[in-house]
């Protein structure tokens, strides 16, 4: 990958929307080079899809939390079940290394669904739970 594939990438990781001959103009080549290029990235599996990034406090969801789960068992696979039964107000989880086992991103209408989540995720883990208050970037 050189530095055109790269400001490839960046240009549609803003704006996936645009034409393969606004993307070339911005970097610098034809249209069909760009597309040929993009294809390539995609054969490669470097990009591997397109998505629109929806707000979540502007669809009802302003409760932005991180949450550190600590699991009480070995066996995770009742409480990943959980998470992914709630496609609506967590986004993603990772598991990790250090103080907890699982990060989940969060968002939820208000703070008592918020305290429920909890609740019902403390009969698998422990948890420490972070709200976010203002977000930069992406």
């Amino acid at each position: 990958m050189d530095p055109t594939d790269q400001l490839i990438l960046r240009e549609l990781s803003q704006s996936g929307r645009m034409t393969m001959k606004e993307l070339g103009e911005k970097v610098h080549l034809t249209g069909q080079a760009t597309a040929a290029r993009v294809l390539k990235l995609e054969e490669a599996g470097i990009i591997d899809g397109y998505t629109i990034r929806v707000p979540k406090e502007k669809i009802g969801y302003p409760v932005h939390a991180f949450v550190t789960a600590i699991m009480h068992e070995p066996r995770h696979q009742k409480f990943l079940d959980e998470l992914d039964s709630q496609p609506d107000t967590v986004s993603r989880y990772f598991k990790t290394s250090g103080e907890g086992c699982y990060l989940i991103e969060c968002h939820f209408p208000t703070h008592q669904e918020l305290d429920d989540f909890l609740n019902g995720i403390s009969e698998f883990a422990s948890y420490k739970v972070t709200i976010a208050i203002q977000q930069y970037g992406q």
